[in-house]
């Protein structure tokens, strides 16, 4: 009798054992995984979340929504965030966010390291990369209307355009944003020239499309003559052996820093941080030129893709000011809403 006691008592005390041990493995389980909102699309964003995982075994799991989207359902589920981390995308899309409270600040190893407009002073967010806008055009367009690749803002009002143009929706594209801004800037943010602009532009776009990217596949085929475009998604298309030129105007065009940053009220806080720890630092932006992404590392330590540097040299472009397009982001989308896409 002794020894069955001796022996209930130690299964008790095993079973015991086990059930903490089970009860414990889903909050293991929850510490090795980080989830996202990646504004950039999985084409870009996978590899890099793949790389993150082998080199510290946190999965990410992630979904994808344009800039316009993934701000939306931050402040949405601020009081109950479904994601602990915002990745990628232009970063007056982040400073749009601050206004709403969504962020908590964080500042990573690297922070110190970042140039001053690739990081909030208060660490909501940090740049991962940069992204200058290009115009893009199909080659046989130009040749079929004898003109040459467009080289200032004006030339893509040329009648050759109307109704030949795509570019992005700033309704859901952060792409978009920066476009406007862009003409805002070399316009000197007087909001009535830089309206006028677009109000003239808007009979040559056949197409505003819902992610910033939307209107390449279109340009490449020739169902388009032409388009405004960051130059991650011109050289994508290019190198997919589309015959496309890719160019700049020579009043300039603006660059939007793509950030990172932590949700208020993450569930995985220290994951979320380990991601941004990687993705702000050498360990991921040196994976840009391995996967023929071709951003502009934000790190100093990271060198720029030479092919990258050759379509850069010489061209006067200008960064997006993060503060002034976050104070004046809604207002001004609401007025290009009313002018230019339904006037």
């Amino acid at each position: 009798m002794n020894k069955f006691r001796f022996w209930l008592r130690r299964t008790t005390q095993f079973v015991a054992a086990l059930a903490v041990a089970s009860a414990a493995l889903p909050a293991f389980a929850q510490a090795q995984t980080v989830n996202a909102y990646s504004i950039w699309p999985e084409n870009w964003a996978r590899p890099m979340f793949e790389e993150f995982e082998k080199a510290t075994g946190i999965k990410v799991n992630f979904v994808r929504f344009s800039s316009g989207e993934a701000l939306a359902r931050v402040i949405a589920e601020k009081n109950n965030p479904r994601v602990d981390v915002l990745f990628g995308g232009p970063v007056e899309t982040f400073a749009a966010g601050i206004s709403e409270g969504v962020f908590e600040p964080y500042k990573p190893p690297s922070f110190g390291k970042l140039p001053e407009r690739f990081r909030h002073a208060d660490g909501q967010w940090v740049a991962i990369a940069d992204d200058p806008l290009v115009f893009m055009t199909n080659n046989k367009f130009l040749k079929e209307n004898n003109l040459q690749p467009p080289a200032s803002w004006n030339d893509l009002l040329h009648p050759a355009y109307k109704n030949m143009l795509q570019m992005a929706d700033a309704r859901t594209s952060g792409t978009a944003v920066t476009r406007i801004f862009s003409i805002l800037e070399v316009n000197g943010r007087d909001e009535n020239k830089a309206f006028a602009y677009m109000k003239q532009l808007r009979p040559n776009v056949q197409l505003y499309t819902k992610s910033g990217g939307g209107g390449t596949l279109p340009v490449g085929l020739g169902q388009a003559g032409g388009g405004i475009f960051f130059i991650v998604d011109a050289l994508d298309t290019k190198a997919k052996g589309y015959d496309v030129s890719v160019s700049f105007p020579k009043e300039g065009i603006g660059t939007a820093a793509e950030a990172i940053a932590l949700l208020k009220g993450a569930k995985n806080p220290e994951a979320g941080k380990k991601l941004i720890d990687w993705a702000s630092s050498p360990a991921m932006q040196n994976h840009f030129a391995k996967y023929k992404i071709n951003f502009v590392p934000a790190h100093p330590d990271v060198q720029l893709e030479p092919s990258l540097a050759a379509v850069l040299q010489g061209t006067k472009i200008f960064p997006i000011d993060a503060a002034y397009a976050g104070a004046n982001r809604k207002r001004v989308v609401d007025r290009w809403i009313a002018e230019v896409l339904n006037p």
